[in-house]
């Protein structure tokens, strides 16, 4: 024994010494040097613009860089997106800005247009653009180009998007940019410069050369943007005048693109915490704690409800029960107590029962598993699509759950046609969101946006299906029929039992939407950001929040449920209504919220936004 425990610790220590840490949340850095930089040494000096697609608070259309008539990109590759980013929708594409580690521009020319009544369509873009209030997106060394401004409490508040140009009507209080540009009605203002400012920390390390003290690793990149007419003979980045574009092209236009480039060095923050002036600066921050209290309350309410129920209802209705039958010996049975012989009762759609329940599983494993993963940190802002990824990624293998618990339930309700169960419980829940995701994905291609997937992607997601959950599926399958049939605790009678009339409260549609929107309002706080996130370009990172907020919704839907399940068993409805009620829970809660509920902030958030 002491021989093998020596030989056990001699092995570990050996491959615990090759053990190499790592940066768990987002990627590892990069080191800048200023040139010249000899092959030996392990840093760049060349920094890459990269340019994201263009988004607007008003629409849900979003354009590609090159659709617009803008300085044309570099002919160097576009870099490897993955999965999660594809479909979110994002077109890296590097720029043809030229920026040198430690090489300070001033007024740099980037390139000029010229339009004529010939261009007046490439023109008009631009100009509808600005007026829809269309922002870039930039990224250098995977962070977002940011736009930092004051607010009134002094209070620094900064956005990663930067705005096209100005248009009366679609200045933000909280941006500086357009506000200080006096504007005509229906008059548009082109934001033709950039100038760009580079925070970095300094690194003095095994990979930094000698006598180079500017070496360093990028903190921030600010960007101030502004409008200036350019003289046509040279560009004069100190003039006051801005570039207001006209109307009508009745003579030739000609606008130059100039950019400056300054760097600071900061000795105070690190490279590994350089996200946190942007998430920190962000509104959002102070209104988790009111959806995490609004959460707690209506729990909290929930679970009191259900406790008076259970601790002063339904003892006195056993209590009744029993004083009937002691005193008078009657036994004709009343309320709940009629049912107990027909709640087990198969339903009459017990394979579209089980499908939904089994999909239902799945949904609710993947979304354990992501918001896990993501409150660790491998989902962070700085591991672009990831988070996509993940979910996409834990969906698909997730099958074999789905399968198993679709397969429990239809072998309990006496199914014979397991393959059939099988291949709906693979298919149907899928089948639906993936059709709404073509017909979407067609209409975005229609209008020739930058958010349409392309074709190989769709692709690899139907793989993804058929090739990995859908296997997976079957596999689980086998296992569940495998297994024993339940027992139920009471003995299911021969002939159903008729159902009274039952009052509107009790009715199952009436059911199905005061069912819903108790869980509705405990998360509709989180929804609010996450479709901000998703339609507005920002960033959502608090999954902390949205993962006790999940389990609160978990506990507030389970309560609900056998609050209303309650409430029908006391209107004496059995078998009839208690498992389609179920159904419409699991329908409800994993595709009937999707479409019905969460379009309620969707729309609200496109109102007060634009």
């Amino acid at each position: 024994m002491m021989v093998r425990n020596c030989v056990l610790g001699w092995f570990l220590t050996i491959h615990l010494s090759l053990v190499t840490a790592w940066y768990l949340p987002g990627i590892s850095p990069i080191n800048y040097c200023p040139p010249p930089v000899d092959s030996e040494s392990n840093c760049k000096s060349e920094i890459t613009l990269l340019v994201n697609k263009l988004t607007s608070k008003k629409s849900f259309i979003s354009f590609r860089y090159d659709s617009f008539d803008f300085c044309s990109l570099s002919s160097e590759p576009s870099p490897v997106e993955n999965l999660g980013q594809v479909v979110f929708g994002e077109r890296l594409s590097p720029s043809s800005y030229e920026i040198i580690f430690g090489k300070e521009e001033t007024c740099k020319v980037l390139c000029s247009k010229k339009y004529s009544h010939t261009d007046y369509k490439k023109y008009l873009f631009i100009t509808k653009a600005i007026m829809m209030g269309y922002e870039h997106h930039w990224v250098i060394d995977n962070l977002p180009v940011t736009v930092c401004v004051q607010t009134v409490g002094g209070k620094k508040y900064c956005k990663t998007s930067i705005p096209l140009g100005c248009f009366e009507g679609n200045q933000d209080k909280s941006d500086s940019v357009c506000l200080g540009i006096p504007l005509a009605k229906h008059r548009t203002v082109l934001l033709n410069h950039v100038s760009l400012h580079i925070v970095y920390h300094p690194v003095k390390d095994s990979w930094s050369r000698a006598g180079n003290v500017k070496a360093g690793r990028i903190l921030s990149v600010i960007a101030s943007p502004s409008s200036i007419a350019h003289p046509n003979n040279a560009p004069d980045c100190t003039s006051k005048q801005s570039l207001i574009l006209p109307s009508d092209l009745k003579d030739e236009l000609k606008i130059t693109y100039t950019y400056s480039v300054t760097f600071e060095e900061d000795l105070t923050r690190k490279w590994s915490s350089r996200w946190d002036y942007i998430l920190d600066t962000m509104p959002q921050s102070n209104i988790q704690w009111l959806s995490i209290l609004n959460s707690c309350v209506l729990t909290l309410f929930l679970s009191g409800l259900l406790a008076t129920i259970l601790l002063r209802t339904l003892r006195r209705d056993i209590a009744r029960y029993t004083e009937l039958e002691s005193a008078t010996a009657v036994q004709e049975e009343s309320g709940w107590k009629l049912v107990h012989g027909d709640v087990f009762r198969p339903p009459n759609w017990g394979m579209l029962f089980s499908v939904v329940v089994g999909s239902g599983v799945q949904i609710f494993q993947m979304l354990l598993v992501t918001l896990f993963f993501a409150c660790l940190g491998f989902l962070s802002p700085a591991n672009r699509g990831a988070l996509m990824t993940c979910a996409l990624a834990v969906f698909a293998c997730l099958g074999a759950s789905s399968g198993y618990a679709s397969a429990r339930i239809y072998k309990f309700f006496g199914g014979l046609r397991w393959k059939t169960n099988v291949i709906l419980t693979a298919t149907v829940c899928p089948a639906l969101v993936f059709s709404m995701f073509l017909i979407l994905n067609v209409a975005l291609w229609i209008l020739d946006s930058a958010t349409a997937t392309p074709f190989g992607t769709i692709v690899a997601l139907l793989a993804l299906w058929l090739c990995v959950s859908l296997p997976l599926c079957f596999l689980g399958a086998f296992f569940g029929f495998r297994k024993p049939v339940f027992e139920t605790p009471v003995r299911t009678n021969q002939i159903p039992r008729q159902i009274p009339y039952q009052s509107l409260y009790s009715k199952p549609l009436t059911a199905f939407f005061i069912g819903g929107l108790l869980p509705f309002s405990c998360i509709f706080i989180q929804l609010f950001f996450i479709f901000n996130s998703i339609w507005g370009a920002q960033f959502y990172y608090m999954f902390g929040f949205l993962f006790l907020v999940f389990i609160m919704l978990v506990i507030t839907i389970s309560e609900t449920s056998i609050l209303m399940c309650y409430f029908q068993l006391c209107g004496e409805v059995g078998f009839l209504f208690i498992s389609p009620l179920i159904i419409q829970y699991f329908c409800f809660f994993f595709l009937g919220r999707i479409y019905i509920y969460i379009f309620i902030p969707h729309f609200y958030f496109l109102r007060c936004t634009s």
